[in-house]
């Protein structure tokens, strides 16, 4: 993990003028008070990871959850994605809005990061008190036994089963990304090919622990967050269309308890309606002016 001291600094740039201004207003509503930071998949686009649904997003449908338990057949598909997207996420970086939500923990400004990204960058970058709200690509769990493993320890077993499988599948062709690890293959011969790996302790189903389309957040995560947002003076939400009532039920309790809500994201989010500032620019940049400019508590 970087510690604080080696965090890439904040990029030199300046705003355009009219994203300033509404920058120093936002700085206005969270300057003098700490507040809380969720986090969506806008945030990792400048590190290589795809978003769902930001501007220029390709259409996508991921996998449900009760498609992936319902079918074998599913399950090979999703793990043969599954090796080829984990072999380009591990290796994205931090970039420098990572970098910003740090020095904003480290200076005290935050109550905490709620985050609805699986990549683990915000940790990589030095984040600390983070509710990893959709859980973690870095780790797969047995649906039987719910023992943990490493992703990394897996990607090994799934080399040793499938020889070669991977070298094949990326050179057969262009191959779109997902922020969940998971990668468009069309190839159906290669899918069928692809050999699954089972628990090592009792032979049950692994699945990556983050959560799917269609199964339920942790209650123990919800309440964390829940928490975070009440100690807070206001709720910053960055990289987020709020899509999904996972992430946009924080901001409706922080709207509803009269907490300012602001949204900084490329394009329209589910939540414009309760926010009381929304700036349409880049996500990173902008995190990076108010880890400039806000001063510490």
């Amino acid at each position: 993990m970087t510690g604080f001291a080696s965090l890439p600094p904040v990029p030199a740039g300046e705003p355009a003028r009219d994203e300033l201004e509404v920058l120093r207003e936002i700085q206005g509503i969270l300057a003098g008070e700490r507040f809380a930071l969720l986090t969506g998949a806008g945030l990792s686009t400048d590190s290589g990871i795809p978003d769902y649904r930001g501007p220029g997003a390709a259409p996508r449908a991921p996998m449900t959850y009760q498609e992936f338990i319902g079918e074998a057949d599913n399950r090979r598909r999703y793990w043969a994605r599954n090796h080829i997207g984990w072999s380009h996420l591990r290796r994205a970086d931090p970039n420098a809005g990572h970098a910003a939500v740090a020095r904003l923990e480290h200076r005290g400004l935050l109550t905490g990061l709620i985050t609805q990204n699986v990549d683990r960058l915000h940790e990589d970058a030095g984040s600390v008190n983070v509710v990893d709200l959709h859980g973690r690509f870095d780790q797969v769990v047995c649906l039987a036994c719910h023992r943990r493993y490493s992703r990394t320890l897996l990607a090994g077993v799934l080399e040793e089963l499938n020889p070669g499988w991977l070298e094949r599948a990326l050179s057969a062709g262009v191959i779109e990304m997902a922020p969940d690890a998971d990668a468009t293959v069309e190839d159906a011969a290669l899918i069928g090919s692809f050999v699954v790996a089972h628990c090592p302790a009792c032979g049950g189903t692994l699945k990556p622990d983050f959560v799917y389309f269609g199964e339920s957040v942790p209650k123990d995560r919800v309440e964390r967050s829940y928490a975070i947002v009440d100690e807070a003076g206001a709720l910053l939400v960055a990289g987020s269309s709020l899509t999904v009532m996972s992430g946009l039920r924080f901001a409706r309790h922080a709207a509803k308890h009269g907490k300012p809500v602001v949204i900084i994201n490329r394009g329209q989010t589910r939540g414009d309606g309760l926010a009381t500032v929304k700036l349409d620019a880049g996500v990173s940049e902008a995190l990076g002016w108010l880890a400039a400019e806000l001063p510490s508590l």
